[in-house]
């Protein structure tokens, strides 16, 4: 298909629409009760099971989704991506933010030039730099070590290193390789948000990585300025070099800053900001918390779904399913919002950094040329993780607005907890609510159901909690 042509105008699109009256009449109750559907609908890679059976759809919409896919040449399009086309058009760039994770002998070109063993070079030197920080070996202007780290940055410069920073808090090896050590954000211009970061650390045991790829974004150079002044006033100009280094391509403002070049760890024109969080922007401030050999635990799960998204068929492959299903959703059954719902404390910030990986990338009112699009595309995203969840906005969604929800759980807690007496684990409470509550999602209850039920509480005096 011509990139000039909607893909609206196609025929599987047509049929989709011709589809939705079809759906639209029959109760996700119904379509749960069909076995063979809903064991079709339940894919696992590595460990992930992605069950999508209470979804408003069918095997045939599925089918009809695959062919939009077709029609759309998405295969073509992600072969595209990973082999270093310019697929941003805007800019004229590649979209290479999977070469950051990919092994050491892989081969990505961009511009006729492979760009792993760049990616390895600058992923050596942030091991070499973290091991020695965190050894002790390179020690503040007055010879102390550096035991905390503030991270200056905003949008994807923060978002994405937040929230692995998140997750990985509760994780028992991660806790161990940190143990002493402290890592903070700083994004927001508010200078409520400097005094947060700064509150309780000594500039002497501090070092800053301040996080720009032009080295001018407006709020991240200010607070820059402001953390450079607390370390200054209190140890001296000099002291910078020792206490602040950059993650950024211009090295030339870099310089201007006083930071050294030398103490600047590059990334790419090919990594757009949201994507970035498997380069330096991300690896440098978590390798100097947790080690980088737990680091790149994370970077080898990233590529194993690079891989899988690359070479797996699109009826088995999770991320492209997912995908399908949001456009059904939005731009089919007119639902704008989703909801991410993590049963996981860890994935706190998952749906903060969601929000701009989805939002900032789609979301968009005209094609990659620049025509009108005449339906709706993109998803408002939103969340909280369960049950905290629960017991603030699932009501709407459950007798209100119709909003499709990702659920996320975890069979083991990083943080098993067993009380004696109790009849289930705290993990097992949780898992109780997160499989309970999608199922009454998708069944509901009648008025008769209802209605039966309001006499039963009246006649035992139950009382309805929220």
């Amino acid at each position: 298909m011509a990139s000039s042509t909607l893909i609206s105008d196609s025929q599987p699109w047509e049929e989709l629409k011709a589809h939705v009256d079809e759906i639209k009449k029959t109760h996700l109750r119904d379509l749960l009760g069909d076995v063979k559907r809903c064991e079709s609908m339940a894919v696992e890679f590595d460990g992930i099971l992605l069950d999508y059976s209470r979804q408003q759809a069918t095997l045939e919409t599925m089918n009809k989704l695959l062919k939009l896919a077709e029609a759309a040449s998405l295969k073509q399009k992600i072969n595209s991506m990973y082999s270093g086309e310019h697929i941003n058009s805007t800019e004229n760039r590649s979209v290479l933010h999977v070469a950051l994770r990919a092994p050491r002998d892989a081969v990505m070109q961009s511009d006729g030039k492979n760009v792993i063993p760049e990616v390895w070079k600058v992923l050596d030197k942030i091991q070499e730099f973290s091991e020695r920080v965190r050894s002790g070996s390179w020690v503040g202007a007055t010879g102390k070590a550096l035991k905390d780290v503030v991270a200056i940055g905003i949008g994807g410069s923060f978002l994405g290193p937040l929230f692995v920073h998140t997750a990985l808090q509760t994780d028992p090896e991660a806790i161990e390789s940190a143990r002493g050590r402290q890592l903070r954000f700083l994004a927001n211009v508010d200078p409520i948000d400097v005094a947060r970061n700064v509150t309780g650390l000594n500039p002497e045991t501090t070092l800053v990585v301040v996080v720009s790829k032009t080295f001018t974004t407006a709020e991240t150079m200010l607070n820059a300025r402001t953390l450079r002044e607390w370390i200054s006033s209190a140890l001296g100009p000099s002291a910078i070099a020792k206490h602040m280094v950059a993650v950024s391509t211009n090295l030339t403002l870099v310089e201007k800053f006083g930071i050294d070049p030398n103490n600047a760890f590059a990334f790419w024109d090919w990594v757009g900001g949201r994507y970035s969080v498997c380069s330096a922007v991300g690896v440098l401030p978590l390798s100097l918390q947790y080690g980088f050999s737990v680091i790149e635990k994370f970077l080898k799960g990233a590529s194993c779904i690079d891989q899988h998204t690359l070479s797996e068929p699109f009826e088995r492959n999770i991320p492209v399913l997912l995908g399908l299903l949001s456009v059904w959703n939005v731009s089919f059954l007119g639902y704008p919002a989703r909801a991410i719902l993590p049963y996981s404390q860890a994935l706190e910030k998952f749906a903060p950094h969601i929000q701009q990986v989805s939002m900032e990338s789609n979301g968009k009112g005209v094609s990659i040329d620049g025509v009108p699009l005449p339906f709706e595309a993109g998803e408002i995203d939103f969340g909280e993780p369960g049950t905290n969840g629960q017991h603030s906005f699932y009501q709407l969604i459950h007798q209100g607005r119709i909003v499709p929800c990702d659920f996320v759980g975890a069979v083991k807690s990083q943080q098993p907890v067993y009380l004696k007496g109790e009849v289930v684990s705290n993990h097992d409470e949780l898992m109780s609510n997160f499989f309970a509550q999608p199922d009454a999602l998708a069944n509901g209850k009648s008025l008769r159901e209802v209605a039966l039920l309001s006499k039963l509480m009246r006649q035992h005096g139950w009382q309805r909690t929220c």
